[in-house]
């Protein structure tokens, strides 16, 4: 089976994409990926069976809504050439397009029509995503043309899947029907997120956060609270590795909180580059914001991955991630809280005994929770929906349940 992931990512930092495609190449279907290229990356390329093509140039660094929507249309057109081009060369069966922007869907135009099945993977519901990426209301025309062109994306789809249960539940009330939507969570890959061994890290003790820095994020109120506890932790350290529209202005906050020695900041780097990194630190913080209602709703896959390498997490009260965790495994705080928060890094700094439970009682759940164990459920997925051989060379569409 011929299979087309399409993604406006970067592959080699998606770890849902990489999981999928690579489940996939591992059990004998021919892969492509569609996706962006960062600086330094080959424009093609083979990653463990898969073969990725990397079509356009991105930096993370759009600070308007015609530089975010400019990008995606270019991204839309340019893929949607590239790939009926290579479904006219050599058919796909199935093609899996991930969102954001949920309307990338309409790439598989041509495909669809010739006979190949279209999932859509809803990473982040797009008028939430779109809400708080722009600061605007619910009640905005704009969002309720986001809300449209998700009716409109998910209509076009055969399968659409959702990255957690919240999302799930909005998505079934307001654009598509309940045997049509299937929640995949954002699994840990164990061959990537083990324990290692931790260095001594010369005497310090290393808080770490990775991942997009994004206001929603709230990586500003950890920089507060740590600025409230440096003083107490004179060898801690926090080390962000990421990019994104916040980075210069969290970059002049750490300087005018007195932090620019101890707030290190690091480039984006791939999942596999940055999985070593985090495994070895001695403390993860996730601070989103739940006065954002994507922050709010949006699952953190740093969570998980954290406790697959045995890390012990700090993660804000959020509705969504207090949906899937509680305090046997994690320490919550109060979210948008700096003092709050800065009393848990404290704690858990002081307290190597509580940092053991977390960590073993976090164990017990991801070896019951993780990749390994759900990638069946996806290949029954795609198998369901993938057309027969025939269908998907002569272009017609009969008999095919979905």
């Amino acid at each position: 089976m011929k299979v087309c992931m399409l993604v406006y990512a970067f592959y080699e930092t998606d770890t849902r994409v990489m999981q999928y495609a690579t489940a996939l190449a591992e059990r004998g279907e021919s892969v492509d990926v569609i996706a962006l290229r960062k600086d330094g990356t080959a424009a093609f390329e083979v990653i463990e069976g898969v073969n990725v093509y990397r079509i356009q140039d991105r930096k993370i660094n759009e600070q308007s809504r015609f530089d975010y929507l400019f990008r995606i249309i270019r991204f839309l057109l340019a893929s949607a050439f590239f790939l009926t081009k290579k479904h006219l060369s050599s058919p796909y069966r199935v093609i899996h397009v991930h969102s954001v922007p949920d309307f990338l869907v309409f790439a598989a135009l041509v495909p669809k029509l010739r006979g190949a099945r279209v999932i859509l993977d809803i990473h982040d519901i797009l008028p939430e995503f779109y809400a708080s990426k722009f600061n605007i209301g619910s009640k905005s025309l704009m969002f309720k043309i986001m809300v449209v062109v998700e009716k409109l994306s998910v209509a076009f789809a055969d399968h659409v899947i959702i990255a957690n249960d919240l999302w799930r539940e909005r998505l079934v009330a307001r654009s598509v029907r309940a045997d049509k939507c299937t929640t995949f969570i954002n699994y840990p890959d164990s061959r990537i997120f083990y324990p290692r061994p931790k260095p001594a890290h010369d005497g310090k003790f290393v808080i770490i956060y990775p991942g997009t820095l994004n206001a929603h994020q709230g990586l500003d109120i950890a920089l507060r609270a740590f600025a409230r506890i440096a003083s107490g932790m004179p060898n801690a350290e926090f080390h962000i590795y990421g990019d994104g529209p916040t980075k210069p202005s969290l970059r002049h906050l750490a300087h005018d909180l007195g932090l620019s020695e101890r707030v290190i900041f690091h480039p984006f780097l791939s999942v596999r580059e940055v999985a070593p990194i985090m495994a070895t630190s001695d403390l993860a913080v996730v601070p989103k914001r739940a006065s954002s209602s994507f922050g709010n709703e949006a699952a953190s896959t740093k969570i998980m991955e954290f406790m697959s390498e045995g890390v012990p997490v700090v993660v804000s009260r959020t509705r969504v991630d207090t949906f899937y965790h509680d305090d046997s495994r994690v320490r919550f705080f109060e979210s948008e809280n700096e003092s709050d928060l800065a009393e848990s890094i404290l704690l858990l700094y002081r307290n190597p005994q509580l940092r053991r439970e977390l960590v073993s009682n976090a164990f017990e759940y991801v070896r019951q929770n993780n990749w390994q164990e759900r990638k069946i459920d996806y290949f029954r997925l795609v198998d369901n929906r993938a057309p027969d051989e025939a269908i998907a060379q002569n272009g017609a569409w009969h008999g095919v349940t979905g």
